[in-house]
């Protein structure tokens, strides 16, 4: 970014400041540590100059936004043109009680639906399965029919909103209910706009709701690739998740690496599939985390979307502009908020916001105050909402497109982001791909020794927690925290219970039936969901007919 000449005169000049007026300052007024680097082990120096970015090239390495690589964001004028979607990852109980938050949800300004699910939905099991038992209703909304989902929807046009479900092994399942409940209010698919999380290899490497083995899992994905290419143009297939990978316990570097590695193993299976590229992978999106060190997150998000850009055009070969975009959703780090002073935490999602803007974020969720305690309040959702909006409307920030940009800090700390991450992806391609490096448990062990060191960090005081290692305070129980009502489950299942007796149930066990032979053969088995969830199947009868079909999955240990 400066020619020769310059960089020298810049180094002798660095090097007498260093001698002069740093080791004078430093005999006096030592520095905090020794040695300051990010969670990623990246070191950070005392300052940065153009020495640190002399090798980049300003048109292939930056450039503009909305132009390859994509570095500085994925639109021409970015927030300029309109703000990221607002999203409030909520849902809990009933679909009654998670309609009605929505609802709220969307008077107060929020621009999006983010659903969360409850565990039994998530692992496809009814609410009514003994499996069920203790958790119906507590993480998310039970969804256990077509029956749940109007209800969830009721009074929501879909053609007017952008939703975002984070569903991944029976993620098929529930777009068939998405679909179905659209086209009783007369939408038709076409017109339908928002996301399936539909990851499946990163609950092996860091979630755990699967429940297939991978092979099954991964036709399941594809099939849904196809589908909505020829069906639902607008509907993002799939969002590549690297959030679950950092609240896992991740380094940053190791989240895009992983995250994409996983990408690359989606896009070699619809290859496979017979998927043309170009067809499919404009509807690819990602998921991350915004974590703690501004710098760091922002410079992360501008190296992920760097390396995906050349991966899709360099390994694949994919020729639309769209095909190359990184578009993705972040959500502030659940893991870095305390239980210990939780009003503390509306500091911390105020800075991992600003990240993910500062970073080029296209939707947003910022978590409530009290989450590492229970669900949150609509006090608390209200405040993390209106954080979003003050960023947006009152700091400045969305009113020039990537603002770091030329900050030799965040041009360095790109480039070393996105070197780091390649040499993982080399080593997971070495290793035969993701599902390959899963199986032999890499990525797991990578994430488990991150997890330890940072502990470990956090444990001996050097890494400060703010109201749980240090400046702690004697503070009383908190109050008013939401709990799910137990009565939840007994309400789920009495309205099993009748959607069982008044169905037609000659045309679910035919649906089953024809699910099950769609599924011992190689068509898309999305029609086969969508006449089956038609006729009142439940998630848990369609997941069984599947599980009989596909087996299920066994985690392997890895010590």
């Amino acid at each position: 970014m400066s020619d020769k000449d310059d960089i020298e005169e810049i180094k002798k000049a660095r090097e007498k400041w260093e001698a002069g007026s740093v080791k004078k300052t430093i005999s006096r007024f030592p520095e905090r540590k020794e040695n300051f680097s990010t969670d990623s082990g990246i070191e950070v120096k005392r300052t940065y100059t153009p020495e640190d970015t002399k090798d980049q090239k300003y048109l292939d390495d930056i450039g503009f936004p909305g132009e390859y690589p994509y570095t500085r964001g994925v639109q021409p004028t970015q927030y300029r043109g309109r703000f990221w979607t607002m999203r409030q990852y909520a849902g809990f109980g009933d679909a009654e009680e998670s309609n009605e938050r929505y609802k709220y949800l969307l008077s107060q300004g929020q621009t999006g639906l983010s659903i969360a699910f409850d565990l039994p939905t998530q692992i496809g099991y009814d609410s009514d399965a003994s499996l069920a038992e203790g958790e119906v209703g507590k993480v998310g909304v039970a969804i256990s029919s077509l029956a749940d989902m109007e209800v969830l929807f009721e009074g929501i046009p879909l053609d007017k909103v952008s939703t975002s479900m984070t569903i991944n092994a029976p993620a098929a399942i529930l777009l068939a209910m998405y679909i179905v409940v659209a086209e009783k209010q007369g939408v038709g698919m076409e017109k339908l706009k928002g996301t399936i999380q539909n990851d499946i290899l990163k609950e092996y490497v860091a979630r755990g709701t699967y429940i297939f083995p991978p092979a099954p899992s991964m036709r399941l994905i594809t099939d849904i690739f196809e589908f909505c290419a020829k069906n639902v143009p607008k509907w993002n297939t799939i969002s590549i998740s690297g959030y679950h990978i950092r609240e896992a316990g991740s380094t940053a570097v190791q989240e895009v690496a992983f995250t994409l590695a996983d990408g690359i193993a989606y896009v070699n299976a619809a290859l496979k599939a017979g998927l043309d590229v170009d067809e499919f992978a404009p509807r690819l999106s990602f998921f991350f985390n915004a974590n703690n060190n501004l710098f760091q997150e922002a410079a992360k998000f501008r190296a992920a979307r760097r390396l995906w850009a050349r991966i899709m055009k360099e390994r694949f070969g994919a020729k639309n502009p769209k095909s190359l975009k990184l578009r993705f959703h972040t959500q502030t780090g659940g893991s870095t908020l305390t239980a210990q002073q939780p009003d503390n935490n509306i500091v911390r999602v105020t800075l991992q916001a600003l990240e993910a803007v500062l970073g080029g974020t296209q939707s947003l969720h910022t978590n409530s105050r009290e989450e590492a305690l229970s669900l949150p309040t609509e006090d608390s959702v209200r405040i993390a909402l209106r954080t979003q909006q003050i960023i947006a409307y009152e700091s400045g920030v969305a009113d020039t497109v990537d603002p770091l940009a030329g900050s030799y800090y965040v041009e360095s700390l790109t480039d070393d982001i996105e070197k780091r991450a390649m040499d993982y992806i080399k080593k997971i391609d070495d290793l035969g791909g993701a599902p390959k490096a899963i199986e032999q448990g890499y990525m797991q062990k990578e994430i488990q020794d991150a997890a330890y060191v940072y502990q470990k960090s956090v444990e001996s005081g050097e890494t400060v927690v703010v109201g749980m290692n240090k400046f702690k305070i004697d503070e009383q129980p908190p109050k008013n925290l939401l709990k799910v009502d137990p009565a939840v489950a007994e309400k789920q299942n009495v309205r099993l219970a009748k959607l069982r007796k008044d169905r037609d149930n000659e045309k679910v066990k035919q649906a089953l039936r024809e699910v099950e032979k769609a599924a011992r053969g190689e068509e898309n088995l999305m029609p086969y969901f969508i006449k089956a969830v038609k006729e009142y199947a439940t998630l848990g009868e369609i997941c069984d007919v599947l599980r009989k079909v596909f087996g299920e999955y066994q985690e392997s240990v890895i010590l």
